[in-house]
C-alpha cells in the first residue's frame, strides 16, 4: 500500500523559510513523478512545484525564485525548500506522487499546514 507522509508545516513569519519533506513507501519512487501543491479554504487547489523522474522541474509562478523543489530517490522522499515566505503562501501543502505511462498512479499526501504571518 502506498503511502506518503508530509512534515515540515507550521507557523513561520513573513520573510522567513520552512522545508516541507514527502516521504513515500510502497511505491516505485524512482519512476515517479512527484509534485507539492496547496489549496486553501474554498480555493482550488494548484501545483506549486513538481519534479519528473528525470529530475527536470516546474513552479507556479508565484513561487518562482522563493520555492525549491528536489528529490532524494535513496531516501524516497520530495523535498520543497521555502523562502522568503509570504503571508499569501498560507495555505495547507499536499504531496503527490504520480505516474502518467504504464503503470499508472497517482497518490496524494494527507496534507500539511503552513501558516505566515505578517
Amino acid at each position: 500500500q502506498v503511502q506518503l507522509v508530509e512534515s515540515g508545516g507550521g507557523l513561520v513569519q513573513a520573510g522567513g523559510s520552512l522545508r516541507l519533506s514527502c516521504a513515500a513507501s510502497g511505491s516505485i519512487f524512482r519512476i515517479s513523478d512527484m509534485g507539492w501543491y496547496r489549496q486553501g479554504p474554498g480555493k482550488e487547489r494548484e501545483l506549486v512545484a513538481a519534479i519528473t523522474s528525470g529530475g527536470s522541474t516546474n513552479y507556479a509562478d508565484s513561487v518562482k525564485g522563493r520555492f525549491t523543489i528536489s528529490r532524494d530517490n535513496d531516501k524516497n522522499t520530495v523535498y520543497l525548500q521555502m523562502n522568503s515566505l509570504k503571508p499569501e503562501d498560507t495555505d495547507a501543502y499536499y504531496c503527490n506522487e504520480h505516474r502518467s505511462s504504464f503503470p499508472r498512479y497517482d497518490y496524494w499526501g494527507q496534507g500539511t499546514q503552513v501558516t505566515v504571518s505578517s
